[in-house]
């Protein structure tokens, strides 16, 4: 007899509306990259955040890595990124062959810490080399401190670039992450929010970004009456079938935020009883899209430490996982200079993501909730 089936952390979600979509790109022929799908998707994605030119990309590490070639990142220059994020927000840094410099996270909202970034660009500025731009990570549905951020970087004349691959549907005072700064990424990899199987965007307001994003991403093909390239292009841009699945996901944002937040609190209530686990909480500066609900363990009050509540979720057939390691922990980054990092260190020793899909029904909630309470010392 097979037993229940696997709970993932944040598996697709489909509407419905993406299959009419998909079938009208096929009834058009327009089955090759571009096509009036990739300009609907753009135009509608824009509309939604509230960005003035969005730029439909194959992911967004590709969104990334031309965000910086865009705001001046080059060879040799150092950028100010997140300690605590997944490693695409910082290879992207290499790509263009500048220097990370990793910022610990504040506390609050688990993301770049402004104070840090305050004194190192102080520091810098004295020393007459300040960084080529700052990266800002928006982590599991929640915007950083911008105000602060983006005060420091204007004050410095720095240039700041928002990842927000994991924030879509976030707002930081009534306005979407990723539409703050200089220029702004998501992404639509299968476990995001809304998904296209694999794409992002680049989103900004400077119209002229995001026409040389768009010919930077189609091989940086020149104006002319033949194939000409005067600089170094990528195939980078997203086709037109992914962008019809992207225009039926995008419909259905709100729907997929209100029930990932009702997910939460489903989460949130149920353990509020078990000593020793703390949700993380919503920051005052916006809201929290509950991309995937996360938490941490305080091994001693608890019974159980985050890796034990992983091994017991694994045999009942549910995903959870370990919060982000951070960057100056991993084997490729551990020789970058690094500010701070004991916040980072501290989320991850006993941060954990418990399964937080969209589609996932109060019988699949309380499975998690059964395998916490039955681990916990006091119950």
């Amino acid at each position: 007899m097979s037993g229940p089936d696997r709970l993932f952390l944040s598996p697709p979600h489909m509407s419905g509306e993406e299959e009419e979509l998909v079938a009208d790109a096929f009834r058009s022929n327009w089955i090759a990259p571009l096509g009036p799908h990739v300009d609907a998707f753009e135009e509608e994605f824009a509309r939604h955040v509230g960005a003035a030119e969005a730029v439909a990309l194959s992911s967004g590490t590709a969104a990334l890595h031309l965000a910086l070639q865009l705001v001046g990142v080059g060879p040799g220059d150092d950028v100010l990124v997140s300690d605590f994020t997944f490693v695409a927000s910082v290879n992207p840094i290499r790509y263009v062959g500048a220097v990370p410099t990793l910022i610990d996270a504040e506390p609050t909202s688990w993301n770049l810490d402004p104070d840090l970034v305050a004194e190192e660009l102080a520091d810098r500025a004295r020393a007459g080399r300040l960084p080529a731009a700052v990266v800002v990570v928006h982590l599991y549905g929640q915007t950083a401190d911008m105000e602060r951020l983006l005060d420091v970087c204007r004050s410095f004349e720095v240039p700041l670039a928002e990842d927000a691959a994991e924030a879509l549907g976030a707002t930081w005072q009534g306005r979407s992450p990723g539409t703050l700064g200089k220029a702004g990424i998501f992404s639509f990899n299968g476990n995001k929010i809304i998904t296209t199987s694999g794409g992002g965007m680049l989103v900004t307001g400077d119209r002229k970004l995001a026409q040389h994003a768009r010919k930077l991403a189609t091989q940086a093909r020149d104006p002319a009456p033949y194939y000409q390239h005067s600089e170094l292009g990528y195939n980078y841009r997203l086709s037109n079938l992914l962008a019809a699945v992207g225009r039926g996901q995008l419909r259905s944002l709100e729907d997929r935020v209100a029930r990932r937040r009702e997910i939460f609190e489903r989460y949130r209530s149920a353990l509020s009883a078990l000593p020793g686990l703390s949700v993380q909480s919503e920051a005052p500066w916006g809201v929290h899209s509950r991309w995937l609900t996360t938490l941490l363990v305080d091994e001693e009050r608890f019974g159980a430490g985050r890796d034990g509540i992983c091994a017991a979720m694994e045999v009942e057939n549910i995903e959870a996982r370990p919060v982000w390691k951070p960057m100056h922990r991993q084997p490729l980054y551990r020789d970058c200079r690094v500010v701070g990092g004991t916040v980072s260190d501290a989320l991850f020793r006993d941060g954990l993501c418990l399964p937080s899909a969209s589609a996932m029904t109060e019988g699949d909630v309380g499975r998690v909730v059964d395998v916490l309470s039955a681990l916990c010392s006091a119950t």
